[in-house]
């Protein structure tokens, strides 16, 4: 934590700002955004940072590093909000709630333009004509319901482009799982009906759609069509089935449930969807914080990121009371261009409801809080058992995968504070040594991928695993010497007798001993999960680089042989095998193919 090296003179800064609304950006010495924060009047929330007493440990935090603040003043303190969110959101201040998350989440869509309208999964800008259901909280759950719609009504969910270009029924109608309208099994008023019931069903009246199948029902075994009755009887079962297994319900509307829980330095918010009386199921959020928020004030920071561009439901159902509950509603209902409440300490069957997002916050907390706490334990121990200065920031480890020295690929997997940095793995496709050299490949790895950081495109590491021992140890340090590279510790980790997790055995460069861990040691489970990942990643690469390699013919290769002559001698020789047979007057024969090429064709199979 910087302090600005001309301490930020507040006193003469407060003097001249107005009372007015508006939004303001406390910066560092580097102009960077600190904090953003929103104001109905600008000079009693600002100065409120800068009294002697009272302030939180984040906010006295914030204030060592302030070096300058800049204002924007707003007509009011919902324009303020709104414009708060949208720089919270571009620019991502360090003290700010940050909602990293802003995928736009999917609807079931319903079209109604053709004469037999399809029902599909739906995201992104609603622009077609037609029905859109949800939102749902997940693609996940699309496909479960799509699934369900598919068994309960028959309403086809294919592209118009394979719908109109059917003769025959495809496998959906031969497992029951569509009526065949491409074809003419079904017509328009009875497709017509179950789009209807398929409404009906995504609107939450599955009462109503059961009632008009049992009607249904009544009707065709009146007329002895015991055959259709018995489809509306199994229809009706499978609604009854899905009523049960609906564990909200509520009478009419579209409400969110929020729940937020803080712990550690960390957020958790649930947000359980409820349209139409049909809870669509929720999903979970673990924003980043700053230290010691409340779960209040989470949530004041999370709504507004939130449904920025979403649609809003008409009720917002809370955990926690919120100091600007009135102003959120404002900018909301402003938003959807209608009333949108936001309801705390509510009673009832919507406390049940509040109560049971608040219980799977709290849970979803503790288990993001346990994994990050586990893999800290095993990184303190890692360090307590290699004696190192002080707790690594970032391992690389280096793992070798062939087959009998063919498409040998190296690979390095990156673990941080917090584990697994996946967007700084790397593959090599190691060339120019003898097959089967794991020693030159593991020293051509290195120095490729440790030239590329001495140049600036890298960071390097504080602790460098190597899967193998004294071997590749040297392999490893004679790679790092020539590129002057000294501040690096390297570890090999040679595995046991009978290759079995647990014992492995620890080669510190340097020194003339080895290292055995106990199986439950911490530190050996995670120095586990690296050297593992890093061989997944390998032999990944390897599978995918022999497999190209296999694909490839070696007629490719040869200089001269085009694509049109390639085809040439495959046909008129009978195929790659006969080509490799071939002598060169046999290959001279193939149009377009004199003495010399043949020569070259007859070498690349035979050798020179």
């Amino acid at each position: 934590m910087a302090t600005p090296a001309t301490p930020f003179d507040s006193s003469e800064f407060l003097k001249t700002l107005t009372t007015r609304p508006g939004i303001y950006r406390m910066l560092d010495d580097e102009r960077a955004v600190l904090y953003v924060g929103k104001a109905g009047n600008l000079h009693n929330r600002v100065s409120s940072y800068f009294r002697k007493s009272g302030l939180s440990v984040k906010t006295r935090a914030l204030v060592e590093q302030i070096a300058a603040v800049e204002v924007t003043v707003t007509h009011t303190e919902a324009e303020a909000l709104l414009l708060e969110c949208n720089l919270i959101k571009e620019l991502h201040p360090r003290y700010n709630v940050l909602l990293r998350d802003d995928k736009s989440y999917p609807y079931i869509y319903l079209s109604s333009e053709q004469e037999f309208p399809r029902v599909c999964k739906h995201r992104g800008a609603r622009r077609r004509k037609g029905r859109y259901f949800g939102p749902y909280p997940s693609a996940g759950s699309v496909r479960d319901s799509l699934h369900l719609l598919q068994k309960l009504f028959k309403v086809r969910q294919c592209e118009d482009s394979f719908f109109s270009h059917r003769s025959r029924p495809c496998l959906q109608y031969q497992i029951k799982r569509c009526a065949a309208p491409c074809v003419g099994l079904i017509d328009t008023a009875q497709y017509a009906e179950d789009v209807q019931r398929t409404v009906l069903f995504l609107e939450g009246k599955s009462s109503e759609v059961v009632d008009d199948l049992v009607s249904q029902m009544e009707t065709a075994s009146a007329r002895q069509e015991y055959e259709q009755a018995t489809i509306y009887r199994d229809q009706i079962a499978s609604l009854h089935k899905v009523q049960e297994k609906q564990c909200i319900s509520r009478e009419r509307g579209d409400a969110d449930i929020l729940a937020c829980m803080t712990d550690k330095g960390n957020a958790c918010v649930q947000v359980f969807f409820i349209r139409d009386g049909r809870n669509l199921g929720n999903t979970v959020f673990f924003p980043r914080v700053p230290l010691e928020s409340e779960a209040s004030e989470v949530l004041s920071a999370f709504i507004p990121q939130y449904y920025s561009g979403k649609d809003v439901p008409s009720e917002l159902l809370l955990s926690h009371s919120l100091e600007d509950s009135e102003l959120l509603s404002e900018l909301l209902s402003a938003q959807a261009g209608r009333r949108v409440e936001l309801c705390a300490n509510v009673r009832g069957d919507r406390a049940r409801w509040v109560s049971m997002a608040l219980n799977n916050a709290e849970h979803s907390l503790n288990s993001f809080n346990n994994t990050r706490k586990g893999f800290s334990g095993r990184m303190q121990s890692l360090l307590t058992v290699l004696a190192l200065d002080e707790m690594p920031e970032r391992i690389e480890c280096f793992d070798i995968s062939h087959t009998s020295g063919e498409s040998t690929v190296a690979s390095c997997v990156v673990f941080g504070v917090e584990g697994p940095l996946k967007s700084d793995y790397r593959r090599f496709n190691i060339k120019d040594i003898q097959p089967g050299d794991d020693y030159g490949a593991m020293e051509q790895a290195l120095k490729r991928r440790y030239t590329r950081v001495k140049k600036g495109e890298g960071v390097l590491p504080d602790l460098l695993l190597i899967d193998g021992g004294k071997g590749q140890i040297s392999a490893a340090s004679k790679a790092l010497e020539e590129l002057q590279i000294t501040d690096v510790r390297i570890i090999g980790v040679a595995k046991g007798p009978g290759r079995k997790p647990g014992l492995e055995t620890l080669h510190l460069y340097g020194e003339r001993d080895t290292l055995t861990l106990s199986a439950d040691s911490p530190a050996l489970h995670l120095i586990q999960q690296i050297r593992d990942e890093a061989h997944r990643f390998a032999i990944t690469g390897h599978r995918q680089r022999r497999a190209k390699t296999r694909r490839t013919s070696p007629l490719e290769k040869i200089p001269g042989v085009g694509p049109k002559r390639r085809q040439q001698l495959l046909q008129q020789l009978g195929g790659l095998r006969e080509v490799a047979r071939a002598g060169v007057d046999d290959l001279t024969r193939v149009k377009g193919v004199n003495r010399k090429l043949a020569q070259q064709i007859y070498d690349a199979f035979h050798g020179d």
